[in-house]
């Protein structure tokens, strides 16, 4: 079993609907859509939901009123300035609190605890294109996203296996932070969406910096290839002096977003103009993977 992660440097490059179309003409593939803060592969693949479970990450302390004896320690300790009162009564604020512990660790008369808190849910999901789908939802305001990128990926694993699967693909995070390092953790073959535009390239290159800490094999398709012919040389010597397989260029076209309002993927607008061309993007990284 083979894992893709499929990552760009920043936002807007057309990586999901390159997920989508990928998903729509999958074999043997389980997707996992690992864009946990903003997930938004589900708007096209409409899942099924087969299967609920909570995720638990952090913990945020609470202070029980009937054992808190109202001393005030835990409010002149706490430098987030989570805890306030009224009167003789001591709370907490969840939102401000940082689960530090210091608090818990001070009370005299151990009112406060630190609870595990529920940050998100993770799915498994049918598709209307045949495939499973791994995804989640992150609560707002939590953190630990990169934790939950890592369930996402290790159940989208699993379930290849148990359902004798030959391929992972994952749509991931865009950027260079937590999520995407966690995205990129085990992967077999990443595959880069970028535009030719200056914060396009240079966010491209800075994350595959961070690829090659990981030493996997990549692949870069170029969206919107026409929009700036001059970047898009960049582009060009840039993979080829980094040993980069160029997987294809496809030209600015009114279908990306005209599919995204639709909640199509490009496949299903247009299967003449876009499956021969998603179907060879598909072979072009799996023969990377051989």
């Amino acid at each position: 079993m083979k894992e893709i992660v499929i990552i760009s440097g920043k936002g807007g490059t057309g990586k999901t609907s390159v997920a989508a179309a990928l998903a729509s003409i999958a074999e043997k593939t389980v997707m996992a859509d690992c864009d946990v803060d903003a997930a938004d592969l589900h708007l096209i693949l409409e899942p099924e939901i087969r299967k609920t479970e909570s995720f638990f990450s952090g913990v945020k302390a609470v202070i029980d009123p009937d054992k808190c004896s109202s001393c005030g320690l835990c409010e002149s300790v706490c430098r987030f300035h989570a805890v306030s009162h009224q009167g003789v009564r001591y709370k907490i604020d969840p939102l401000a609190c940082e689960g530090c512990g210091y608090c818990f660790h001070v009370c005299p008369v151990q009112a406060i605890s630190l609870p595990e808190q529920q940050v998100g849910y993770c799915y498994i999901s049918a598709t209307r294109f045949g495939c499973q789908l791994v995804h989640a939802k992150l609560e707002a305001g939590a953190d630990n996203s990169g934790k939950l990128v890592a369930k996402v990926k290790k159940d989208a694993k699993q379930l290849a296996q148990d359902t004798d699967m030959e391929y992972v693909w994952v749509d991931g995070s865009p950027g260079i932070g937590c999520p995407v390092i966690s995205s990129l953790s085990g992967a077999d073959f990443v595959l880069l969406v970028t535009e030719p535009t200056l914060s396009g390239m240079g966010d491209m290159q800075r994350v595959y910096e961070l690829v090659k800490q990981f030493n996997i094999p990549a692949g870069c398709l170029i969206n919107k290839a026409d929009i700036n012919p001059e970047v898009a040389d960049r582009i060009r010597d840039f993979i080829m002096q980094e040993n980069i397989c160029l997987v294809d260029e496809i030209p600015y076209d009114e279908d990306f977003p005209r599919a995204i309002t639709l909640g199509k993927s490009l496949v299903e607008l247009d299967p003449g103009k876009w499956r021969e061309r998603f179907q060879s993007i598909w072979h072009k990284v799996i023969k990377e993977l051989t």
